[in-house]
């Protein structure tokens, strides 16, 4: 009886013991896997701090555990390529836009979710970094089109890693302890779970990412992506096919001047109904997974959507002759003002009449838009979505704060204004992309110096999805017309 009772006892302290263990256990694993801090004050102290620096939920499912993503560079240095040459410098080598005094890059967010996490947000594509001369300091732009920004390769230094056998518990955490000191709970999550799992994750991008390591395709180069396709590949997983239509990053100020109801049509084939639905759409693709909280994304998409209708154009900041740029004025009107300052302008023009490059919109078609605008129903996320019918041509772009959006046409296929005044001919053949020092005689950025050959990627505009033919407008002007038109420009 009493060794009955004992062994009761004994067995009901035991059970309680492992209750509390449980619970405990469970209060570490949500604390320390699940638990949302919310960012520090500095990141909202401003809306572009927040639109630099802001968490837009991608560390949910697309972040980086925070001590992974510090290491890399330390660990495979030799994996950051560009050209097919190994560039020095870490993740600054990928052309990112960084302020000094910034632990991570502007469009980079870090967040804790359980352990500390990096991810991307909109700015990311869209802050420019220009030079006045090669000693000056980077000016950074947001809203702007991140013609340094060398995407492609970010994507594919993530995945190579992965892929390395050294991407190891051993290796990284022998790593991570010479940088950091983790508590012991931290050090076993990172071993057991964090880095196998971050590793499986990488390694299943790799089939949504296949067409990129495709040696029949050009890279994309610094500034550009394949936006079409990256959407058809990751929203509707469609298969692998023979498109390739890439595109600069467009810039993304004002975007109140697109006004749906007057046939305006956003992205270069005007291939989205509205701001609304592009800034929506290119979230999901940060996140790459329906957002873990729809009310709270919901609200992003409609701050960003604000800020960016109210961000105003950049101001030319260099000097501009007046007299000459009145004169381009009259040259503009003459010339330009048909497609850039009347009712076609944010509409889609045939692509008979433009002539450019038409890989952009053979990436995408009326079938593809039903199919996306489905995946978007479906999770329970309402816009006016993707236009369900087939491209046309490429939209006549608002030339506000033209100055900026060098490289020019829809795929980035010439340096400057000045040389898009000239016919296709003439224009140069092959330059270098990504380099930020001003050109302010030409306007757009210096592409064929030593220093833009080494810092910028190379592009032939022989290459596939590459070509700098068409928009032959203004060819036939003067070179006096056309130095006053260009002068002009730098006022819009």
């Amino acid at each position: 009886m009493t060794t009955s009772c004992s062994c009761k006892t004994w067995l009901k302290y035991a059970a309680l013991a492992l209750a509390a263990l449980a619970i405990i256990g469970g209060m570490i694993g949500y604390d320390r896997g699940f638990r949302q801090y919310p960012q520090p004050d500095w990141v909202t102290a401003s809306p572009e701090m927040r639109f630099k620096y802001g968490s837009i939920g991608a560390e949910n499912d697309a972040g980086v555990p925070y001590w992974i993503f510090y290491v890399l560079p330390r660990i495979f240095p030799e994996k950051l390529t560009q050209d097919g040459l190994v560039v020095p410098g870490g993740y600054a080598s990928l052309g990112v836009s960084w302020e000094q005094g910034q632990e991570l890059p502007i469009g980079f967010t870090k967040k804790t979710i359980g352990f500390a996490r990096v991810a991307n947000n909109c700015a990311v594509c869209h802050t420019t970094s220009y030079r006045e001369k090669i000693d000056s300091n980077p000016v950074f732009v947001v809203g702007g089109s991140a013609h340094t920004t060398n995407v492609e390769g970010f994507f594919r230094y993530l995945i190579d890693c992965a892929k390395d056998p050294r991407f190891n518990a051993d290796i990284l955490m022998a790593e991570i302890n010479r940088v950091t000191h983790l508590d012991w709970i931290d050090q076993l999550l990172y071993r057991f779970l964090i880095i196998p799992i971050t590793k499986k994750r990488l390694l299943e991008r790799e089939a949504q990412f296949a067409w990129i390591y495709r040696k029949d395709f050009p890279e994309w180069g610094r500034g550009r992506d394949d936006a079409m396709n990256l959407t058809k590949y990751f929203m509707i997983k469609a298969p692998m096919d023979d498109t390739f239509g890439p595109t600069d990053m467009p810039s993304v100020w004002n975007l109140k001047k697109y006004v749906w109801e007057k046939g305006h049509r956003m992205n270069y084939a005007g291939d989205s109904n509205d701001a609304y639905s592009v800034i929506m759409d290119s979230a999901l693709g940060v996140l790459g997974a329906p957002p873990a909280n729809k009310a709270d994304f919901l609200e992003q998409v409609k701050w960003l959507k604000d800020y960016l209708s109210a961000l105003p154009p950049p101001k030319y900041p260099f000097p501009i002759n007046a007299a000459r740029a009145a004169t381009g004025m009259t040259v503009f009107d003459a010339n330009c003002a048909t497609c850039h300052a009347s009712e076609k302008t944010g509409t889609p023009l045939p692509l008979a009449d433009v002539g450019t490059d038409r890989g952009r919109l053979d990436s995408w078609n009326k079938g593809a838009a039903i199919k996306a605008n489905q995946v978007v129903k479906d999770m329970g996320l309402e816009r006016k979505g993707l236009v369900e019918e087939d491209l046309i041509g490429y939209v006549a772009p608002f030339l506000d704060g033209i100055w900026l959006k060098a490289p020019y046409l829809h795929n980035g296929s010439v340096p400057t204004l000045r040389d898009l005044l000239e016919p296709a001919a003439k224009r140069p053949k092959l330059f270098w992309r990504g380099y930020d020092v001003y050109d302010q005689t030409k306007v757009g950025f210096v592409s064929d110096s030593p220093e833009a050959k080494r810092v910028g990627t190379r592009l032939d505009t022989a290459s596939k999805g590459g070509s700098n033919k068409g928009h032959e407008f203004g060819t036939s002007l003067s070179a006096s017309e056309k130095d006053a038109l260009v002068e002009y420009l730098k006022t819009l």
